[in-house]
């Protein structure tokens, strides 16, 4: 049996991962040293939406290959800048480990539940279990977050919250218009050029860009757009062909420790005992969630 396949797969898969808990990571570092959610959110997606529209404009963009505007739209505001603002906002309230649990965590858990009431999927006693266990880690974070932090960083949490049910409704859409994933990221990234760039400009112009000078602004473009941005979705589109759909939604599952590791070897990022403790709990959740 030629096992490279499955093997191509698995490292796509968590290449995949490792790229996003790397945007996760960078993107803590641009707000903590001054970047706006708006200017991150700008640098994901305007430079990455080249990369991607090739794969947008060969089709009949009048309509979006036949995906029609308003759906459109709508796969833009819950993959596109509105949920990237939500997310990157969160950084400015809470700790790394908080955001690289809480939104994968929330994603997984709300796309369980509505893929049930919108796909009528059956929910499973082990599925039923792994939301759980990914409750119970979740609350672990609003315990530390209201004890140690205070009401804002719940505040930080929530919007985590916030960006993983879009990002979670984003995942059933795509199977209930049966919509790829690599498409739907290649529109959202068109429509960022066509309507969040010019409106970033005309809001705030270049001069955060200046002021934070060329090494960092490279620094978020390449991880932002190019890293977390283009190259994970077609290493995620590899596994899926691979693997197929149900192994490959495991792999979002490693996003939070490869966030700990990088952010511990690159910037010195230690997490807390607690946000430990929630992240293993979480983990435990995924693993019956979506095994």
């Amino acid at each position: 049996m030629d096992r490279r396949p499955l093997v191509i797969g698995a490292l796509s898969g968590a290449g995949a991962a490792l790229c996003w808990a790397a945007g996760f990571v960078v993107a803590k570092h641009g707000v903590s040293i001054g970047f706006a959610p708006a200017d991150l959110a700008f640098h994901r997606f305007f430079w990455s939406a080249w990369i991607l529209a090739p794969f947008v404009l060969k089709d009949d963009f009048r309509n979006l290959g036949g995906l029609g505007w308003t759906r459109g739209l709508i796969v833009s505001v819950l993959s596109g800048p509105p949920q990237a603002l939500i997310a990157y906002s969160g950084f400015i309230l809470v700790p790394l480990g908080h955001g690289t649990t809480i939104q994968p965590a929330c994603a997984a858990l709300s796309g369980i539940l509505l893929a049930s009431l919108l796909l009528r999927e059956r929910l499973t006693a082990r599925r039923i279990a792994g939301a759980a266990g990914i409750v119970a880690g979740l609350l672990v974070f609003g315990a530390e977050a209201l004890t140690t932090i205070g009401t804002h960083g719940v505040g930080g949490d929530l919007l985590f919250v916030t960006a993983g049910v879009f990002w979670g409704l984003f995942g059933v859409l795509l199977r209930l218009w049966q919509l790829s994933g690599q498409r739907a990221i290649g529109i959202t990234a068109i429509l960022s050029i066509i309507l969040y760039a010019p409106l970033y400009l005309l809001i705030y112009g270049v001069h955060d860009f200046v002021r934070m000078g060329l090494w960092e602004n490279l620094l978020q473009i390449v991880t932002q757009g190019v890293i977390a941005g283009a190259l994970p979705v077609f290493l995620f589109a590899r596994a899926v062909v691979l693997l197929g759909a149900g192994r490959a939604s495991t792999f979002p599952a490693m996003v939070p420790v490869f966030s700990v590791v990088i952010g511990v070897l690159a910037f010195g990022i230690v997490p807390s005992l607690a946000q430990l403790i929630g992240m293993a709990i979480v983990l435990i959740g995924f693993r019956l969630a979506l095994g």
